[in-house]
């Protein structure tokens, strides 16, 4: 049998997925007090390329223990019905790590469709993590 391709998979996520714009993603982080947006990149990436500020550390393979109520590694601030919105750097990772929450049970999830890369080549705000990370920048 051969095996299915990557990006095929995150074509079949996204269409199952809410795919937001950066225009919408602001528009959300603007006006909903109560949103949880996931930054699902491995910690290097976040502390040598900045986040999206206002965004939690979630790596993406903690992400199914970290939401999950009956896990040890549970974390509080994943509620099933909390508007949660995932990234990472192109779109790829968030869009499938969305598709597994909902598939998780969670009902308002949405991933940032440029990622990352798109939000900071929009020339929108980047908080710089290196500043106050105990890990150390490689660049």
């Amino acid at each position: 049998m051969a095996i299915k391709k990557a990006w095929s998979l995150v074509d079949e996520a996204k269409e199952r997925t809410e795919n937001l714009t950066i225009e919408q993603l602001k528009a959300e982080v603007a006006g909903a007090a109560d949103l949880l947006l996931v930054d699902i990149r491995e910690i290097q990436e976040r502390v040598d390329l900045g986040t999206i500020p206002g965004s939690k550390h979630v790596p993406r393979g903690m992400l199914e223990f970290w939401a999950d109520p009956q896990s040890q590694y549970y974390r509080q601030y994943f509620q099933p019905d909390r508007r949660t919105v995932l990234f990472c750097a192109q779109g790829g990772r968030s869009a499938l790590a969305a598709d597994t929450l909902m598939k998780m049970g969670f009902s308002n999830v949405a991933h940032l469709e440029p990622g990352f890369n798109g939000w900071e080549e929009a020339g929108e705000a980047i908080e710089d993590v290196a500043a106050t990370s105990r890990w150390v920048r490689r660049k």
